[in-house]
């Protein structure tokens, strides 16, 4: 081949740079900020699993205190004075609804920021 026949060079070219994602992109967030059905659907998943969270330490509270007048009127039930069961009341208040109200709030926080970890993963694309 003489140097008039050199073989055409072909170039070879990607995605343009303006076209590329940029650092940190992801499609989750922009279908939120785009509000989006999709970023609805996602912002309606977090808002229910944290409902669920509060219902269900709610309901767990409520149970617990709604079951304190049983609890209450069972040494007087199992034979004791009427003037007796004043201690074990106030034992009952201090020692056991408190710790469980505590133990409750605890647990909700957790799950709350557990969910809001998972959502911002979600979002994220991590």
């Amino acid at each position: 081949m003489s140097a008039e026949q050199t073989p055409r060079r072909e170039v070879v070219t990607g995605v343009p740079r303006g076209a590329r994602r940029p650092p940190g992109y992801a499609p989750a967030r922009s279908e939120i900020t785009e509000q989006t059905t999709l970023g609805a659907t996602y912002v309606r998943s977090l808002m229910r699993s944290q409902l669920r969270a509060a219902l269900y330490a709610l309901g767990t509270l409520a149970l617990f205190v709604g079951s304190l007048p049983l609890v209450f009127a069972l040494p007087a039930a199992l034979g004791g004075s009427p003037g007796s069961p004043a201690p074990f009341v106030w034992a009952a208040l201090g020692f056991g609804v408190y710790p469980v109200m505590w133990l409750t709030a605890r647990w909700y926080v957790r799950r709350a920021e557990r969910n809001e970890r998972d959502f911002t993963r979600l979002v994220e694309g991590r």
